[in-house]
């Protein structure tokens, strides 16, 4: 793979001309594009055989994408409602969302921002950035606070220092979170310079966004070790996705690539329902059902917390799943039963 002598597709004409869209729904994609950002980056173009492949279908805009089915929303984790100051999302007593800024380096057809992040989403200018700073400096309660965005990697190592030189002046902000997509998707950038930026004197975690096995190219992984060799712990997260992961055969295959790159994985997320996103709906039942397949199969090490954000921003929920029994006894990964005791 040499994604780096390729060139970002940013449009329909692009995608045709890759291959990666026949002519004839050029006009569709148009529609779609003039509603949401639409990004191929280099580094994953030659990962993708086909646009329904598990690496297409999550970037390769299709006509559905403009279908809102029923229970979808622009705001599914009901972000709006939740935000004091422009850029800071406080759902949670104890800790709070800083987004500095609304780009990414991919633009996922699933995302559950996907109304409001593409190239023109912009950054914080400094003064919207100083009066978020100042009111996460006036929260003495707030604990821990996670980068997001938007793609907080794609910030410069000046600019990302800067907000990291801030947050360690708090004396009450003892972890900060960085989740990113960023070192899958452009590997190239997290170079040693971006990298040093994550200096912090506190705890600081970077969560990797990844969804198939695939991802985690050589690149990618490289990418990921110049964060490690500065002492910086990396959870991974992902969403299940219909076409993408919703098999126990990838999830493990999944999971395992992460503990290979000293990725710990940490969330699977039950799909956020954006607007034009049921193609990649996974019904719950079936979620618990494919992660209790992996129970046996996979170190510990590879077990992720499978979670609900429940709509309306109501939080994160864990959905299981169970081994107790309403009996008391507890079932094992084989599906034979124990009494568990007191």
């Amino acid at each position: 793979m040499d994604g780096g002598k390729l060139a970002p597709l940013h449009d329909p004409d692009g995608l045709v001309a890759a291959g990666l869209a026949a002519p004839e729904a050029r006009a569709a994609l148009e529609a779609v594009a003039r509603r949401y950002a639409t990004l191929v980056p280099p580094a994953w173009r030659d990962l993708i055989d086909s646009p329904d492949d598990p690496i297409g279908r999550q970037v390769i805009p299709h006509p559905d994408e403009l279908t809102a089915a029923p229970g979808e929303t622009p705001d599914p984790t009901a972000d709006e409602p939740f935000s004091p100051v422009p850029g800071v999302v406080h759902r949670y007593p104890d800790r709070a969302l800083l987004k500095p800024l609304l780009v990414c380096p991919v633009y996922c057809r699933f995302c559950f921002r996907r109304e409001h992040v593409g190239p023109d989403g912009g950054v914080l200018d400094e003064a919207a950035l100083e009066r978020a700073l100042a009111w996460l400096a006036g929260r003495p309660e707030i604990g821990e606070v996670i980068l997001t965005g938007g793609d907080p990697l794609l910030l410069s190592p000046r600019r990302l220092r800067r907000i990291l030189d801030a947050l360690a002046g708090m004396a009450h902000v003892g972890t900060v979170r960085i989740h990113s997509r960023l070192p899958v998707a452009a590997p190239e950038r997290l170079d040693e310079a971006l990298a040093a930026a994550l200096d912090f004197p506190r705890a600081l975690w970077l969560v990797v966004h990844a969804n198939h096995a695939r991802e985690l190219t050589p690149q990618a992984r490289a990418a990921i070790r110049r964060v490690q060799a500065r002492a910086v712990p990396v959870l991974g997260q992902s969403v299940l996705l219909r076409g993408v992961n919703d098999s126990a055969a990838a999830l493990e295959a999944l999971f395992r690539a992460m503990v290979e790159s000293r990725i710990k994985p940490y969330y699977l997320h039950q799909l956020d329902p954006a607007p034009g996103t049921r193609r990649f709906h996974v019904p719950i039942a079936e979620g618990r059902r494919l992660l209790g397949e992996l129970r046996g199969r996979v170190t510990g090490l590879a077990w992720p917390t499978y979670v609900l954000d429940i709509p309306g921003g109501h939080g994160k929920v864990p959905l299981g799943p169970d081994y107790l029994e309403a009996d008391g006894a507890v079932r094992d990964w084989r599906g034979s039963r124990h009494a568990a005791g007191d």
